[in-house]
């Protein structure tokens, strides 16, 4: 079954279609990632996208029920070089090509992924659609071009609170497009953690009486979720604070920072990160189409704490009078290295010292 991806510039790439037989249209973006193609599929930062995988063959391993970073994917379409249909792995239990068919989702393989991600790292993401090749090329073009992608947080949010029991510290934690990674580091630590909804109100989550409050990833822009922008303006400084990837954005937005799209954004398992403090390097997986302006920083109350060696953009801020610090990448990696697991343990030792300081503050009144 022929397959084409149509671009909003008018360009057409013909190959063989697998999963799912319907049409589809999202942001075309790609990710360098070797491995971690379940954990990309099933990631909601991705919702709404078409993924291109760099590396040639994909699906080799197959899909297994231990790997999803959520119960639905949320991907538009995969455009790989290569799928495997034949994958063989002791885990695997139904090919990637099925489950995309079970999931509805189109993919696109046999085209020149090489030519696609060039074009997108040259002129920036273009928006697309995967369809059948009768398709009316310019009227999908004229389409593509007047589409505005948004509501992805709406969409992939939990729509109400629910709890993950632990017997250490209380975190709430904000579901931006939460993947379960994150919920499984703090359940790692004996959290008792919370999940609620992007629009939780700051009045409402103190309620909850929190020890800590992390800020989950997400999808899209961070200026298309002013409630959460407002709800952080009434939280910051009065709990300690731990934000990943758009948690970031909107952590800096609160905070009187900037944040703009790049042009083709970081996604994979290999970004550079260098702490300035230490000038230690991490390798971090990356996930994310807009970042924190570096200028809009100054006249704020945050201070740079990471960059990203390929591109020098902010990967990493923290607040110079409260208990808060965001990172852009993700350190509960999920596909990716754990090189900056530690953070979660910088988060639990921030609520312990803070918990400290309150009580030492009550002793002394």
């Amino acid at each position: 079954m022929k397959r084409q991806l149509i671009l909003e510039d008018g360009t057409v790439l013909i190959g063989k279609g697998f999963g799912g037989e319907i049409e589809k249209s999202g942001e075309v973006v790609f990710t360098t990632g070797m491995t971690g193609y379940q954990e990309t599929l099933s990631d909601p930062s991705y919702c709404g996208q078409i993924v291109t995988f760099t590396y040639p063959l994909i699906g080799n391993y197959g899909i297994n029920r231990d790997d999803f970073e959520s119960i639905h994917p949320s991907v538009n379409g995969l455009i790989v070089n290569e799928i495997c249909d034949h994958p063989s792995n002791f885990r695997n239990e139904i090919s990637l090509d099925d489950y995309l068919k079970e999931r509805n989702i189109p993919g696109l393989a046999g085209i020149d992924t090489r030519k696609l991600t060039r074009k997108i790292r040259q002129y920036g993401t273009l928006r697309g659609r995967l369809c059948n090749m009768d398709a009316d090329v310019e009227y999908i073009v004229s389409q593509l071009k007047a589409t505005v992608f948004t509501d992805h947080v709406k969409r992939v949010s939990t729509k109400d609170p629910y709890p993950s029991p632990g017997r250490g510290h209380r975190v709430v934690l904000v579901d931006f497009g939460m993947k379960h990674g994150i919920l499984r580091e703090l359940n790692k630590r004996d959290c008792d953690v919370i999940v609620v909804p992007y629009n939780t109100t700051a009045e409402e989550i103190l309620r909850l009486s929190p020890d800590g409050i992390m800020l989950s990833n997400g999808p899209g822009d961070p200026k298309d979720v002013p409630e959460a922008i407002e709800m952080l303006q009434g939280i910051i400084g009065k709990v300690p604070l731990f934000g990943i990837c758009l948690g970031h954005q909107l952590f800096a937005l609160a905070s009187g920072a900037n944040t703009s799209k790049l042009k083709f954004g970081h996604r994979g398992l290999n970004h550079p990160v260098k702490h300035l403090a230490t000038g230690k390097v991490a390798i971090t997986s990356q996930n994310h189409g807009y970042a924190v302006e570096e200028e809009s920083v100054k006249s704020t109350d945050l201070e740079i704490t990471h960059v990203a060696l390929n591109d020098g953009t902010v990967e990493g801020l923290r607040h110079t009078k409260f208990p808060a610090f965001t990172v852009q990448y993700h350190p509960e990696a999920s596909a990716g290295p754990e090189d900056a697991n530690d953070l979660f343990e910088d988060f639990l030792t921030m609520i312990a010292n803070f918990k400290k300081e309150g009580e030492e503050l009550c002793q002394n009144a």
